[in-house]
């Protein structure tokens, strides 16, 4: 999920970063500026990628009808994912949509409009050689690709007091008395779905859409394991105190959704089995 992309402007400031006015709110500033900052990540598809050098996917569209139903423009910049959230807390995007997993450490630091639902699968090669499963202790011992930043490459990251959630798979394998898995970090999804390509990883872990969108795309290469768990929202991350923008994006998804301009952009990228009814703000469970 990252590189740059024909979207990066390296002279604009976000709207949080305006340094030619000081609106009193930060959908103030938004409307002066005509524009909204956002942040992704172009390689995580199907909801953010590249097509050349434009940049594509449902969390893309969904951003630029948010923008529209709030009268600005939206401008993306494409940012190396685990970088996304210490850039948005020094003001220098004004929201992130890049399929973050709303969960209650992150909410620690910014707030989350909730949009879509996703859990963790397994992505192993054809036919599944290694008899791999996401639901049992086959990986415990093997080398498991993750992308860095995400929910999966916590899963395989021993717990801590910053992450208290992280671990779990470690945990169950340890309590087996199996050895763990090797967790192999990858800057990007698609460096990961290499190293399964070329055998050096005997499994990726990644969320449904990427998964499922890699499965589809590898033509006869790679196949998903098991069924989906772990299942969670996605949210559009909002910097703490920017209660103003947040409400209004969480009301433009609203409408979105009532329109059924939603729906229709599920439908298009193929991931409406992850649809929602409703947003809600900060709903991570646990």
């Amino acid at each position: 999920m990252a590189a740059a992309g024909l979207t990066v402007l390296t002279t604009t400031f976000a709207l949080s970063g305006c340094q030619d006015s000081d609106p009193a709110t930060a959908l103030g500033r938004a409307k002066k500026a005509g524009k909204i900052v956002i942040a992704t990540d172009a390689l995580y598809p199907p909801n953010e990628f590249k097509q050349g050098e434009q940049i594509v996917g449902f969390d893309i569209d969904l951003g630029h009808a948010i923008a529209r139903k709030l009268g600005l423009k939206a401008e993306f910049q494409d940012v190396k994912f685990e970088s996304i959230m210490p850039a948005l807390s020094e003001g220098k995007y004004d929201i992130s949509l890049s399929s973050f997993t709303d969960t209650k450490e992150r909410e620690g630091r910014f707030d989350f409009v909730t949009y879509l639902s996703a859990g963790t699968m397994l992505l192993v090669r054809k036919s599944n050689p290694k008899r791999l499963r996401p639901d049992d202790l086959s990986l415990c011992g093997r080398r498991v690709a993750v992308e860095k930043g995400t929910t999966q490459e916590d899963e395989l990251t021993p717990e801590s007091a910053a992450n208290p959630n992280a671990g779990s798979r470690l945990s169950a394998c340890k309590n087996a008395g199996r050895p763990a898995p090797i967790r192999m970090s990858f800057d990007d999804q698609a460096a990961a779905n290499a190293a399964l390509a070329k055998g050096r990883a005997d499994g990726v872990l990644a969320d449904t859409p990427s998964a499922v969108y890699g499965a589809k795309q590898s033509g006869d290469h790679f196949e998903v394991s098991g069924q989906a768990y772990g299942t969670a929202l996605y949210g559009i991350a909002v910097p703490k105190h920017h209660e103003d923008l947040r409400d209004a994006v969480f009301k433009a998804v609203k409408e979105l959704m009532k329109d059924g301009s939603y729906q229709g952009l599920t439908d298009k990228w193929g991931i409406s089995a992850g649809a929602v009814h409703e947003p809600k703000i900060n709903a991570a469970s646990g």
